[in-house]
């Protein structure tokens, strides 16, 4: 088993964890009783993550940063857990509606943070940056992207789409963004939105950056695509909630920009 940076291994001592398996992010998470462990390849948003989370205190309920340490090329970041379970916990998903309207109240929480003296930046100048340095580097994971995107009709490969993205960029808003808003990084407790998780990626961007992510995961996580199916429920009930008529071409543009990242 990998051994602890000390900083990291004097606070959990000898106490056992489970491995959660959730999410797509490539790191590795330890669930302690009390605490989550992750670990991460030490890069910029695994180092800016424990700085977000602590500017987010008091802004958002985020998880409080215990340790964090970097060894041997990984990131180690040692957290409080949040209360409440996912929005794509079994005990949840089955009322999709509500699902619905729980999302959009965490969009709304997220989006309405000031952003006055927020220390990163999540534009279209800064994410096409890191883009094309993942094309670049051959990082793009095409079989976990969306079938149509790079299928007859669509996009030849990596490069190709990022060339169009640049040639593309639609008129940017800012506000504050999650960067990965899915249902598996909203908790919600009582009724209510209980925590938000993998922030790594958060900053000031276009809003429509967390709306396409945040309707691909509704849609994802109800239609059969990770097990669950909701029959006759439409992924676009999160805008009904949000109060908002969607820019259709926004949704598909940051849908389009994730598939790089």
């Amino acid at each position: 088993m990998e051994r602890l940076p000390e900083k990291i291994r004097k606070i959990l001592g000898p106490t056992p964890f489970e491995r959660d398996g959730i999410g797509m992010s490539g790191a590795e998470i330890r669930l302690y009783p009390e605490a989550v462990l992750k670990i991460a390849r030490d890069d910029d948003t695994a180092r800016r993550e424990a700085d977000i989370l602590a500017w987010l205190r008091g802004r958002l309920p985020v998880p409080e940063v215990l340790a964090c340490a970097r060894e041997g090329g990984r990131q180690y970041l040692l957290m409080t857990r949040l209360p409440g379970t996912m929005l794509c916990h079994s005990a949840v998903i089955g009322d999709a509606a509500n699902v619905a309207r729980l999302l959009a109240r965490a969009l709304e929480m997220v989006n309405s943070v000031n952003i006055s003296d927020c220390p990163y930046m999540a534009g279209l100048d800064v994410e096409l940056a890191v883009a094309r340095g993942h094309v670049e580097r051959g990082e793009v994971d095409v079989e976990n992207t969306d079938p149509a995107t790079f299928a007859p009709g669509g996009f030849r490969d990596p490069e190709h789409l990022l060339t169009w993205l640049e040639e593309n960029r639609p008129r940017e808003e800012a506000a504050f963004t999650h960067g990965d808003m899915c249902l598996p990084n909203v908790f919600t407790e009582n009724g209510a939105i209980s925590g938000f998780l993998d922030l790594g990626g958060a900053g000031v961007g276009d809003p429509y950056r967390d709306y396409a992510i945040a309707r691909r995961s509704l849609r994802d996580n109800t239609d059969g695509h990770h097990g669950h199916a909701s029959p006759g429920f439409d992924a676009d009930a999160l805008f009904k909630y949000l109060g908002i008529t969607p820019d259709r071409e926004k949704i598909r543009y940051f849908a389009l920009l994730d598939e790089l990242f």
